[in-house]
């Protein structure tokens, strides 16, 4: 493997590390000979999906009080990286779940804790968090979905698009109007087998090739009112504190997997391709572009784990989050992009897996808001007006103690 020199071993200690050993050794066992199915088929992955929640990668932010690894964002970004770096769908399908793990931890009560965590630690239940509508997109309070109060009972009607492991998950955190305005949007916790509840369409993708990306419709879907997550009127905190919090330090991970295989294949490809009688590594031109990935590779790193090292400490950090998104999908893009140059017409063909790369990065680009997005919310907080810091309202309830691993929740 190709030597990573980012500095960024700075952020890790030894648990870190044999978890990325554990992790690595997985990837390359179980996932890497199903990949070439994976892209031929073209269907949902559910067998690797539940071998991943069964070894409790999903619980990695979970306190171990409630049966997970409680090791926190850091450890979370080390699991979707190396599943990434083989697979650029299975380290999405480990980052998905994560942001439905994020919304009871923040927002759930205890028994809504003592309940779901535990399940989705030791991998019985996978949950999904769904907030996206057809003709709303980003929009978050365009949403028109509903969910109306009838005594102990919602009752919930609408459609939820580009789900992340929407075919595979258990339990939905969803977001439905129950009022007007901002503070008129509630989240709640929908089982899979409820009746009301069906899957839509699974979608069409160019890339990410066993993940699940598709629909989710309510029609009356009727579930208790202990069902509901938080207070009435907080589903809008439940959604942009998940894709904050979780969905840009979640995706960054998948862009920088997805990065360091470009950058090993590409070194690999040009040491054993030979033109003008040496290798093409040796040619000036190949090796300044090798060095641009490398450093492109270096800086993305640095800012998903310093992202995700300031929020285990509870520290404010959203820009640094979004600047680690930022970072990582377009470095990845731009390095996919220079592969391609190296390896010119080869780099069409799937045996090696470059427009694979190039294919799957472009997937990680627009959730949790496009590269624009990151720079409009950027420039806010260089001009000070950025609004809510998320990381200080909630990224501290889910910090590693001082005395090791463990998580605080927030109560309602």
């Amino acid at each position: 493997m190709v030597g990573t020199g980012t500095g960024a071993d700075y952020f890790t200690d030894e648990r870190h590390d044999r978890l990325r050993e554990e992790v690595r050794a997985f990837a390359e066992k179980e996932v890497r000979p199903q990949v070439a199915r994976m892209e031929s088929d073209r269907e949902v992955e559910f067998e690797l999906a539940r071998e991943i929640a069964r070894r409790g990668w999903i619980g990695v932010t979970i306190g171990r009080e409630y049966g997970g690894m409680g090791l926190g964002h850091l450890a979370k970004t080390v699991v979707i990286e190396e599943l990434a770096r083989v697979s650029g769908a299975i380290g999405a399908i480990a980052q998905a779940s994560q942001l439905g793990v994020a919304k009871v931890i923040h927002f759930g009560n205890e028994r809504q804790r003592r309940y779901w965590l535990p399940r989705f630690a030791s991998g019985e239940a996978l949950p999904t968090i769904a907030v996206t509508e057809p003709e709303s997109g980003g929009h978050v309070l365009g949403m028109s979905g509903t969910a109306r109060r009838e005594g102990d009972e919602y009752v919930l009607n609408g459609r939820k698009w580009f789900v992340g492991n929407s075919h595979i998950g258990d339990v939905h955190g969803v977001v439905f109007r129950t009022g007007k305005g901002s503070r008129g949007l509630s989240a709640f916790l929908v089982e899979s087998d409820r009746p009301g509840f069906r899957l839509g369409d699974l979608g069409s993708q160019s890339g990410l090739h066993g993940f699940s990306f598709g629909e989710l419709v309510f029609e009356d879907c009727r579930i208790p009112a202990t069902n509901r997550l938080g207070r009435e009127g907080q589903g809008l905190d439940v959604a942009y504190s998940s894709s904050i919090l979780y969905g840009r330090p979640n995706l960054a991970a998948v862009a920088l997997g997805i990065h360091r295989a470009i950058v090993e294949d590409t070194v690999r490809f040009a040491e054993d391709r030979t033109m003008y009688g040496r290798p093409l590594s040796a040619l000036p031109n190949i090796s300044l572009k090798i060095g641009e990935m490398q450093s492109r590779l270096m800086t993305a790193r640095l800012a998903a784990y310093h992202a995700a090292h300031l929020l285990d400490r509870g520290l404010p950090c959203d820009a640094e989050l979004m600047n680690s998104k930022l970072i990582n999908t377009e470095y990845a893009l731009d390095s996919a992009r220079a592969a391609m140059e190296i390896h010119a017409a080869r780099g069409l063909q799937s045996s090696f897996a470059i427009e694979r790369y190039l294919r799957d990065a472009t997937h990680v680009y627009p959730p949790a808001g496009t590269s624009d997005v990151q720079r409009l919310r950027l420039g806010q907080v260089a001009a000070g007006s950025y609004g809510v810091q998320w990381s200080e309202k909630l990224g501290h309830l889910a910090k590693l103690p001082d005395d090791g691993p463990g998580l605080r929740a927030l109560a309602s």
